[in-house]
């Protein structure tokens, strides 16, 4: 991974200890790598690094790339604060992030790609398909510069952005390094939620990686036939591979799974789909703690999906409470702005 930060000289993409080496590398000491470190994760320039040599400054201008993501569009919600970012990379691909304001703090969905190539009917971040995958770096700089822009602290990450994650491993692997390395951003793993739609080799391999991060699965429907209409991934990986991978990760991390279904009108938000799914779940998670956050279906022209009213969602959630199942609606913030993944993206895509 060195050999990859140095050759293509992305600096956001390294540690303080590969900083070092790369400085000592052009004869540089290699105290100055933390405070090098500090400075980028507070999205500071190199000419504005104000306790570091303007030569060693200069090398770094000449010898590494640091291009953070521009603003393109911003929405701020009346309603709740909800601040919604579309963000311009340095090659005109365009990403999204939210952050949004809770009493425990500050969160921030991020995405992980320009783009996502898993097809789910229900989200605008699929239209269009994979442009590519986001560096570590350039995921970390979400953070950096929407917490740069509110000047407030962000406590809390959720990868539920644009792209899917574990389809971009490496980078998202590298990217958890660096937003936990203390001198930096700082940000607690157990702060850290990621959400997959189910790469279930993906899964074992992120079991043994030991980061205490929540995870959270995209689940959507309760039987194959159902989840492979709206979701492609489930004629790779079945239902019964991915909750058994899933009853593997929380047997090797202790880490309470979530899992994210959108109620879809019409289609999986029956009564007799509440009980399915609480069966489900209960089968593969009786005695362990885990929670499903039900979603109610952004509206988003293609799709044609739309939400049933208050009235069947609390009912669904009543059915679930009473099998036992721990679930929550989640809550909808940003509902004046465009603040649902994937949406804003998808309009400057298609102007």
């Amino acid at each position: 991974m060195l050999y990859y930060c140095i050759m293509m000289k992305e600096i956001l993409c390294m540690m303080p200890s590969e900083l070092e080496e790369l400085l000592l590398a052009y004869g540089e000491k290699a105290y100055k790598a933390k405070q090098i470190f500090a400075w980028l994760h507070r999205g500071a320039a190199f000419d504005e690094m104000t306790d570091i040599s303007k030569k060693t400054r200069q090398l770094l201008a000449e010898n590494t790339t640091l291009v953070y993501p521009e603003i393109a569009e911003k929405q701020v919600s009346r309603l709740d604060g909800t601040v919604k970012y579309l963000f311009s990379m340095h090659d005109g691909q365009l990403i999204e992030s939210v952050v949004m304001r809770y009493k425990h703090g500050n969160s921030i969905c991020i995405s992980s790609q320009a783009g996502c190539r898993m097809g789910c009917k229900f989200c605008a971040s699929t239209l269009g398909g994979r442009a590519r995958d986001l560096s570590a770096g350039e995921i970390l700089s979400q953070i950096i510069v929407a917490q740069k822009d509110i000047g407030e602290r962000i406590d809390n990450v959720v990868m539920m952005g644009i792209g899917e994650p574990l389809d971009n491993y490496d980078n998202v692997i590298r990217f958890l390094d660096l937003v936990g390395a203390k001198g930096g951003l700082n940000i607690g793993y157990r702060h850290i939620s990621l959400s997959t739609c189910g790469l279930v080799d993906k899964i074992y391999r992120l079991a043994e990686e030991s980061y205490p991060i929540t995870l959270s699965i995209s689940l959507h429907a309760t039987n194959d036939t159902e989840r492979s209409e709206i979701m492609p991934i489930n004629k790779k990986w079945c239902i019964d591979e991915l909750l058994t991978a899933c009853r593997a990760y929380f047997d090797k991390t202790g880490r309470r799974i979530s899992f994210e279904y959108t109620l879809i009108h019409g289609k999986n938000d029956s009564p007799q789909q509440a009980k399915r799914l609480a069966a489900l779940l209960l089968k593969y998670f009786s005695g362990v703690p885990f929670h499903v956050n039900l979603i109610p279906v952004n509206t988003v022209a293609e799709s044609g999906f739309s939400a049933g009213d208050e009235q069947s969602i609390k009912r669904f959630i009543d059915i679930l409470e009473k099998s036992g199942v721990n679930a929550t609606k989640r809550r909808k913030l940003g509902s004046d702005i465009d603040a649902s993944c994937g949406q804003l993206r998808h309009k400057k895509n298609t102007d």
